[in-house]
């Protein structure tokens, strides 16, 4: 009787072995079908075979989960339909964006890129503002690119949709389109191609900055994404991934694990002579990350431009930014690490007064940066006389200049910019308090919270131990 228990308990062993095995098997056999397009140097066909950044390191993920890479080169527009209707597809290389975001499940990023509005060199076209963009006689775009889907959703209806890079570049330098966007990597590419350089055009425009992914259909199995991720950020710690951005795309620069944003609004955070980001929140972050061990690069960039990644983003992180309570649940926060006051500034001698939010609403014109706390909690309120740029310095000098009424901005930001534009503090005056708040470290929602745990923690430590008391005192004395 032992004998024939043991011998069944064996048997079933063997099975339950098996089945776990055959299961491994279906999941490390899963067939999946990678599609893209030609666009050198990211993804392009070589002596037959798919090569470039993304192809290149497909093979080695593939390689590494013993799944079959097969890749599949078409028109863009086709590859993306097929991806998001058909099982087992993966799309590469894909811009993650707030229209694309829940179309797939993604893993990345392999690649960061910068889009802008090029003219041909002998157009002398100036851009004050991306809407400028809106009466020029015609922008080229690609069907289904990420710049045709922002630039539509922008309002744009001057778009003329063209087959692919080259078409649209040829059309470029021909005078056919008036500008084009697109990244300097496939930009400098197809102008070789075309037998020419980068300086047969000019950026006329900085558009914004895109993360580039794999993005797989919604019914891929989770386990599958999640081991792609696993072996992105493998690759990234050894060295691959750097050593193909460097061959591919001629830079050492490449998405990290954790993508850390900042704008240029000093004392807080800026860009000192040396070119390196400094100031308080930047201080204060890399002292987390002292305390951490574990360092990250930090990405210069527009406040619109970092916001909108920081929404559409996994792993990424933007600092310094006022918790709102429009923004409470768009993010997860780490902090406070300072506070500051809002208030409507006006020009000294000007005679404008303001004692009361109506008041304000009255005035003929308010300067305000788009997507700052200050202009969401205004428009919240009902604002309609709000007037928008991307960069502060222009909308206090057209204060200054009379062409505004007020501006908005914080008490700790403001002198900085003053004193870039050679003026005083004495030349504004503080009309009315908006709003206080306090500002903190903000993580996107899918951050892992994990990360989130230790930089509270690294904080709250520095907080303690008067690193933190240290650094508030270096950069505000008064």
């Amino acid at each position: 009787m032992k004998n024939t228990k043991t011998l069944l308990i064996i048997f079933a062993a063997i099975v339950l072995f098996t089945a776990c095995e055959n299961e491994n098997l279906t999941v490390n056999k899963t067939e999946l079908r990678f599609i893209s397009e030609e666009y050198k140097p990211f993804n392009f066909t070589e002596n037959s075979e798919a090569t470039g950044l993304a192809p290149d390191l497909l093979k080695e993920i593939c390689s590494n989960l013993s799944i079959d890479c097969e890749i599949e080169f078409t028109d863009w527009s086709i590859a993306y339909k097929e991806v998001l209707t058909n099982e087992n597809t993966v799309l590469f290389s894909a811009a993650l964006n707030a229209i694309r975001k829940d179309q797939f499940k993604w893993a990345g990023p392999i690649a960061s890129l910068d889009w802008y509005l090029y003219a041909a060199s002998g157009n002398m076209l100036v851009l004050n503002k991306l809407d400028d963009a809106k009466s020029i006689g015609a922008i080229g775009v690609i069907e289904g690119y990420a710049m045709d889907q922002y630039l539509s959703e922008a309002g744009f209806t001057n778009l003329v949709y063209c087959t692919d890079n080259v078409d649209a570049i040829t059309k470029l330098l021909s005078g056919q389109i008036d500008l084009f966007p697109s990244d300097k990597f496939t930009t400098t590419s197809v102008l070789e191609s075309l037998g020419n350089t980068i300086y047969a055009v000019n950026p006329v425009w900085t558009v914004k900055t895109e993360l580039l992914y794999f993005a797989f259909n919604k019914n891929v199995a989770d386990a599958i994404v999640s081991d792609f991720q696993k072996e992105i950020d493998l690759l990234k710690k050894n060295g691959t991934v750097q050593r193909l951005t460097e061959e591919y795309l001629n830079t050492s620069d490449f998405p990290d694990i954790l993508q850390i944003y900042t704008e240029a609004y000093p004392p807080l955070t800026f860009m000192d002579n040396s070119g390196e980001i400094t100031g308080y929140g930047s201080d204060i972050v890399k002292e987390i990350m002292n305390v951490n061990h574990d360092y990250y690069s930090i990405n210069l960039s527009s406040w619109s431009n970092g916001y909108q990644l920081a929404l559409d983003n996994p792993n990424f992180c933007l600092y310094t930014m006022d918790r709102t309570e429009i923004r409470e649940d768009l993010f997860q926060w780490v902090g406070p690490i300072g506070a500051n006051t809002t208030w409507i500034y006006t020009k000294n001698g000007s005679g404008i007064s303001i004692s009361s939010i109506d008041e304000a609403k009255n005035l003929a014109s308010i300067g305000t940066v788009s997507s700052w706390f200050s202009t969401q909690y205004m428009q919240e309120l009902g604002f309609t006389n709000l007037v928008y740029e991307s960069e502060p310095e222009v909308l206090a000098q057209k204060m200054l200049n009379g062409e505004l009424d007020a501006f908005v901005c914080t008490d700790i930001t403001f002198p900085d910019i003053l004193a870039q534009l050679g003026y005083e503090y004495s030349n504004v005056e503080p009309a009315f308090s908006l709003m206080s708040s306090d500002f903190y470290i903000a993580f996107s929602k899918s951050t892992s919270s994990t990360i989130i745990n230790q930089w509270q923690t690294a904080l709250d430590k520095i907080k303690q131990n008067g690193t933190y008391d240290a650094i508030h005192l270096k950069w505000f004395q008064n």
